[in-house]
Parts: structure tokens; sequence; C-alpha cells
């Protein structure tokens, strides 16, 4: 084993054949893609990448896997088969992400030019970095060199990105049944659920280079509580009852680093100007693995360097729009719209930025996701965690938070048409 120092884990540990696939260039990318974008401009810390996110998720994933499956009758080659599996799905989760992150989905084109046979749903959609993942798990370089290094476990780029999408990869439905039992459904969840490991690991380094507390929660109770239950014909992810208040904790983190960082005023801001420069159509990401691989951070920066476009400017050279107001509002309220005419007859230039902070989106598609359940071995009962824990119902409601920017030299005037539009 070959151990890798890092600040939020202590060592992680990783085989030769995994260091092969950390080598290639399709996760080396990943040096080059900030994980929270432009957040740096608020919190200074805050420039990790998504290439030492990853390493943290695989570690995080591989002490949930041991201790989910630590009862589970398997055999040897299949626990080894479906460990390693797990690992790399983790490990290669982010692989699709765009330069600056979410924002830049915007100029990905239909998800049909992906040529994701087998794997995609409406091919007029816009392709997602989840798209791109897949991309490249089954259609880049990185394709053979998973299966020369792994091949011989049963591990393949397309059973990687089941993993990654939720679903059995095409021609091969019975990838991870396992003694009769359907394993997928446990195995996604631990890639993308509600209590997934890409969480896990983000909340924690998150909070850690923004310099915050609101990521902390209890992850060595949470995942010492972790086991598997049939639910429906699936095995599905199941906690101990006496590990749920650590799962509310861990719910309340990531509501709250939305609310303190995700949102934070700066780096919407930018993403807004960013934004804005693509809908210039100077930008696009192209649909072929090679010339994606190609795009990162640095790809994007030279670009908006090189264009005379004034919102590429406003980017690069940190020309940032002012916040003038915020309020707690989910939609146009008539004092919203005089308070925009007022600013508009002034010939004032400005923009408004809505964002919602919600606890969880798992409670409005539950019948569409599979759940995490509640063991109360005591009482003989499994429960869905929505039912046992009222903090879903305590926190239903999103938190809205509506933001009106303006160019600085404005912002007097703008201040003087607010008071006038207050009295």
């Amino acid at each position: 084993m070959i151990a890798i120092h890092d600040p939020i884990h202590g060592t992680i540990e990783v085989t030769p054949e995994e260091i092969k696939l950390i080598d290639s260039r399709p996760f080396q990318r990943l040096r080059f893609i900030k994980q929270l974008g432009f957040s740096e401009l608020a919190f200074p810390g805050a420039t990790h990448t998504r290439y030492a996110h990853s390493l943290g998720a695989m570690h995080m994933a591989t002490r949930m896997f041991d201790r989910m499956f630590a009862d589970v009758t398997l055999p040897d080659a299949e626990r080894t088969r479906l460990r390693q599996t797990v690992r790399l799905g983790l490990l290669f989760h982010d692989l699709g992400h765009p330069p600056m992150s979410h924002v830049s989905e915007r100029v990905m084109p239909p998800v049909g030019d992906l040529n994701l046979v087998g794997w995609g749903e409406d091919p007029t959609r816009r392709a997602s970095h989840e798209d791109y993942t897949v991309k490249l798990l089954i259609d880049s370089e990185l394709t053979p060199l998973i299966e020369k290094q792994l091949g011989h476990l049963g591990v393949s780029g397309a059973r990687i990105a089941a993993l990654v999408c939720g679903r059995p990869p095409p021609g091969d439905p019975q990838a991870f049944h396992v003694n009769g039992r359907d394993l997928l459904p446990v195995l996604s969840q631990l890639v993308s659920s509600e209590l997934d490991a890409d969480r896990m690991d983000y909340l924690l380094r998150d909070a850690y280079y923004c310099g915050v507390s609101y990521g902390q929660f209890d992850h060595a109770w949470l995942i010492g509580n972790l086991r598997t239950t049939e639910q429906g014909g699936h095995t599905v992810m199941a906690l101990q009852h006496k590990g749920v208040w650590a799962f509310e904790n861990f719910l309340l983190a990531r509501y709250h680093m939305f609310l303190a960082v995700y949102y934070h005023h700066t780096s919407e801001c930018f993403d807004h100007l960013l934004g804005r420069f693509y809908e210039s159509k100077e930008y696009q990401l192209p649909a072929e693995s090679d010339a994606y691989l190609q795009t990162d951070d640095v790809h994007l920066i030279a670009a908006l360097r090189q264009s005379q476009n004034p919102w590429a400017q406003n980017v690069v050279r940190r020309r940032s729009y002012r916040l003038l107001l915020e309020t707690h509002s989910f939609g146009d309220t008539p004092e919203d719209r005089a308070l925009d005419e007022r600013l508009q007859a002034e010939q004032i230039d400005f923009f408004r930025l809505r964002s919602r902070g919600v606890l969880s989106k798992y409670f409005k598609k539950r019948d569409k996701v599979f759940p995490l359940m509640v063991l109360e071995p005591e009482l003989h009962r499994v429960s869905r965690i929505e039912e046992y824990t009222p903090l879903y119902k305590r926190f239903d409601e999103s938190v809205a938070l509506s933001r009106l920017y303006c160019r600085p030299e404005d912002v007097p005037r703008a201040r003087q048409v607010l008071e006038a539009s207050t009295r």
C-alpha cells in the first residue's frame, strides 16, 4: 500500500494499481479544478481542489463499505470486487466537473452529443457533469487503463459508471447481483444519496479550508452505526437508531454550509458574472473526451483574459458588483418590483439573484430514490428516515435569499433610492 497524507483524514492508503489510475490524465485534470469555484474570493483558504476531495471521498467510502458489509456474507472474490468498484466510484465521481464547477454546466452540449448509448434519457437535454463522468469512464483513455489494472477483479469503467448514475450498465443487468441480492442500490447510495461519502468528505474539507465550523459533524459515530437492510427486494443503506442524532447533525451541517459558504454573496455574484459571459457563446465545452480533458480552471481563465467581453473582464479583474440589499423572499414581491422600477428610472445598473437553502431535497423526491432506513433491532422495527426523525418536517420550508447587486460607483445613488423607497 502507498500512503497519501491528507489534512482531513490523516493517511489515505492506495494500492499500486490505484496509483496508476490516479496518475492518469483524466484524474490529474482535477488538480486544476477548485472544489468551490469562486468561493476563494470570500474565503481565501478555499483553494482546495476536486483532486484532493476525490481522494478523501474514496477514503470515506471505504470506511463506510467496510462497516456496512462487515455482517453481510459475501464470497471473498465478490467482496473484493465490490469494495474496489466502490472505491473507484468515489475516486472518479467528479471526473466530469467543468471549470469553475456547476455554473459552467450551462455551456455543455446536449447529452446526445456525448454518444452515451444506453446511458442517457432525453438526448436533447443539456448534459451535466454526471454525464461527462460516465463519458470519461466508458469512452476515454481511462477506460482501457481500468481494464488493464483491475479488470482481473471484475472491475470496469462501465460498472464504476453504474454506481455514479445508479443504474445497471447496458447489457450487464446482473453486475451487482450477489447471492440473489441486488446490491446496486446500496452501493450507489455510497456515491450519491442522503448520506453518501461525497458529502461526508466535502463538508469536513470545505469547512476546514474556508475556516468555518459549520461543516463539522460526528462522522466516526455516524459511520459506526451504518448497516444494510432489505427494502422492496433491494439491499439499501440503513442506520441504527442510536446514530440518528448524528445524522441530524450531518444534515444541519450541510444546510448551514449552504447558507454560510456555498451561497455566499461574493461567489454567487461572480457565478452570475461568468454566466453573463457565457451568454456570448464565446466559450463552449466540447463533447469529445480528449477535447474535454483539455478544459479546466486554467483553460477557462486564459479564455477570459483573452476575451474583450466586458463580463469576462469583470471576472478576471475581480470587478465585482456590490451587494446593496439582502432579504428573505421566494419570488418577486410588489416591493421588489417597485424598487427595481425606481433603480431603472435612475439608470442604475443592477441585477437580482435568488438562492434557496433547503435542508434536504430527499424529502421532496423520496418516491424516486432509494430510502435511508432506520433500524431499531430491540423492537424488530425498520422505518424510513423521514418517518423516524421530525427534522425534515421542522425544516420543510426553504430559506430564500434574495439579493440586489449594483455597480460600486452606483452604490451611493442606489442607497438613496433604497432609503426613499422605505419611507
